[in-house]
């Protein structure tokens, strides 16, 4: 499995009752193809996967292979505080005929670095899948540390990790290494020093709303080698980055969406959208991203 490229956590849309639109979810989806991501990630935090009840889940996966039948790398997320559940996306997606899983370590369970590697491991033999880790620590708890590395490196199928512990060292270390591992940016104002530490993949969630400002920082820094563009490109999403950091993240990624045109139908409890200031706020800064990142491009 090639992670190459933007791979988009995707947002789940809803009704008017609180329950998944199915189909502003296709509509969302199909306008990401359509935009030229490189790949799409469902049952992410970003999709609010931990507001759904397991069979909504699940049907979900289905729903996503079934829009994008094989038009995108489709990798389903298996975040769940027990080893069972995430066995169950892992072979929801499966079936399913998703291309990866996403695995990361269960939130609140506090694991050892050995029990951590041993949930790993089983959500692999029950899938039997190309793995993505996810080192999310400030949601989990723990981070995967080098005890962890030791005991899953005879796992085939772990093949990426996305590195979201915002520790600029572990991104040097696991890029020192592990070579073998494909790194993808999981803290999106570290993306520069992601590509250029040889990371060719980012999942970013922003690209949700703003696709074309992401494909082309990735662009700018992987496919040219050119970091003098790719730092203005960066510098221009900055103040972006850093309102999505500052509380309100799913929020922020649903109305920057609703921008678009697109429908998202608000928040699942306990989140709530954002205020008149902030979505003024948040449009103002959108339009300033894309502004400058289209006059980068003319400046190349």
């Amino acid at each position: 499995m090639n992670f190459d490229g933007i791979f988009t956590p995707a947002i789940t849309p809803l009704a008017a009752d609180g329950s998944i639109d199915q189909c502003a979810f296709a509509e969302m989806l199909d306008y990401l193809v359509q935009s030229k991501v490189h790949g799409i990630v469902i049952g992410g935090s970003t999709g609010e996967y931990y507001a759904h009840a397991p069979e909504e889940r699940v049907a979900l996966i289905a729903l996503a292979k079934d829009i994008l039948k094989d038009q995108l790398p489709l990798v389903i997320g298996t975040g769940a505080i027990r080893t069972e559940d995430a066995i169950h996306y892992a072979q929801s997606a499966r079936r399913a005929g998703a291309d990866a899983i996403m695995v990361s370590c269960p939130p609140y369970a506090l694991p050892t670095q050995q029990e951590l590697a041993d949930h790993v491991l089983a959500v692999d033999q029950a899938a039997g899948l190309p793995i993505m880790l996810y080192n999310y620590p400030a949601r989990t708890g723990v981070a995967m540390q080098d005890a962890f590395f030791e005991a899953v490196q005879g796992c085939a199928n772990i093949c990426a990790i996305k590195e979201s512990s915002g520790d600029m060292n572990r991104l040097h270390r696991l890029a020192h290494s592990h070579p073998d591992l494909q790194i993808s940016c999981g803290w999106d104002d570290q993306a520069l020093e992601f590509f250029a530490w040889g990371a060719r993949s980012w999942v970013c969630a922003g690209s949700n709303f703003i696709p074309a400002e992401h494909v082309a920082l990735y662009e700018a820094c992987v496919l040219k080698g050119d970091f003098v563009k790719g730092r203005k490109i960066m510098s221009a999403m900055l103040p972006l980055m850093d309102f999505l950091e500052s509380g309100k993240f799913v929020q922020s990624i649903k109305y920057g969406c609703e921008l678009n045109g697109l429908k998202t139908g608000g928040l699942r409890a306990p989140l709530k959208g954002l205020n008149s200031e902030e979505k003024a706020t948040l449009a103002d800064i959108i339009q300033n991203v894309k502004n400058q990142v289209a006059q980068a491009a003319k400046e190349a």
